[in-house]
């Protein structure tokens, strides 16, 4: 490694011609705090190894330790642009590991530097040495909810019987979202339905007897979303929903040690809907069992639902969408229709 600071490196040559010196090259390394230290590309190692210096403005770099530990030499500055154009005099490689903020000093430099025309720039490269993969920032929201859990004076209060209202708020909320077709607000009501879950894991962590974590409810869910899979995960096919779906209860029933495909509908749910899952059980599972008769208006909405279930119709949407119109005419009929409603 070339020990030269950048503030003694001869200054970059503004010539173009045959004689100029080459104009070297800059590499921005960047990682990712949520992926382990070390844990690099194979074209970031090679641009490591193959640099001329390596910087850091960053002494406390979580990368630095196994940069050293590799036989990489790493210089702890923080160079100006015009410094770092210099240090790239002479064809040389300059590698800067680059802090959290991803230098948005030093790339602005270099910027106003590259549009001044005043020096030949080095060759800029952006490489990114580990990157995000689908859902890390999902380590953020734990992380963020760790310390709003411990310093919150709300949120550290909290217990799962407290936030149970929330939790069905959020879910209608939810559904709402995707009935309107607004993307944004379909967006927010799921983070918002995401936040109920792990900030249930993270309460669920203090029992004294028996914790678990938010990694142990994925883990669950990862564990029990490949068993009833065996279409994708194993040897069996599937050609239709049904199929699937048969599959799934059949599997749901021997893991629950269910004696009646009834057993785990929660009762309390809203009565269209409950209504509606009884039938798609019995109809799933094959079975002809009549409806009950009576006087009433409940058996009438049960033989709705039914038939409603039987036609592949939610009853609850059908039923939430007539309810809206109804909303509207009633507006309508209040002169407010063209204003706006929440």
């Amino acid at each position: 490694m070339n020990a030269t600071s950048p503030e003694a490196a001869p200054a970059s040559g503004t010539g173009t011609g045959p004689d100029a010196a080459a104009p070297g090259r800059i590499v921005l390394l960047t990682t990712s705090h949520r992926v382990a230290p070390g844990l690099l590309s194979w074209p970031a190692w090679q641009a490591l190894h193959a640099a001329d210096r390596v910087l850091c403005a960053d002494g406390a770099h979580p990368q630095l330790p196994y940069l050293r530990e590799a036989g990489i030499g790493v210089d702890e500055t923080s160079p100006t642009a015009e410094e770092l154009v210099a240090a790239c005099a002479d064809g040389a490689t300059v590698v800067v590991v680059a802090t959290g903020e991803g230098e948005p000093a030093l790339t602005d430099g270099l910027a106003r530097l590259a549009g001044s025309g005043r020096v030949t720039m080095p060759e800029l490269e952006l490489l990114p040495a580990s990157y995000d993969l689908p859902g890390a920032r999902l380590l953020d929201l734990v992380q963020v909810m760790d310390r709003i859990r411990a310093e919150c004076p709300w949120s550290s209060r909290q217990t799962h019987e407290g936030l149970a209202k929330y939790g069905i708020e959020e879910a209608y909320e939810l559904v709402e979202a995707i009935e309107d077709g607004d993307r944004d607000e379909l967006r927010e009501e799921l983070g918002d339905v995401l936040l109920q879950v792990v900030f249930h894991a993270r309460i669920a962590e203090e029992h004294p007897d028996t914790p678990f974590s938010v990694d142990d409810v994925a883990g669950g869910i990862v564990t029990k979303l490949i068993h009833r899979h065996p279409h994708v995960f194993g040897d069996e096919t599937a050609t239709t929903p049904d199929e699937v779906k048969e599959h799934w209860l059949r599997t749901k029933a021997v893991e629950k040690r269910r004696e009646s495909v009834t057993d785990g509908i929660p009762l309390g749910q809203p009565g269209l809907a409950l209504a509606s899952k009884l039938a798609s059980r019995v109809r799933t599972a094959g079975l002809d069992v009549p409806l009950p008769t009576g006087d009433g208006m409940g058996y009438d909405l049960l033989a709705l639902a039914v038939r409603a279930e039987a036609s592949g119709v939610d009853p609850e949407a059908a039923l939430r969408a007539a309810a809206r119109a109804y909303r509207d005419a009633v507006r309508a009929a209040e002169g407010l229709a063209d204003q706006h409603r929440p």
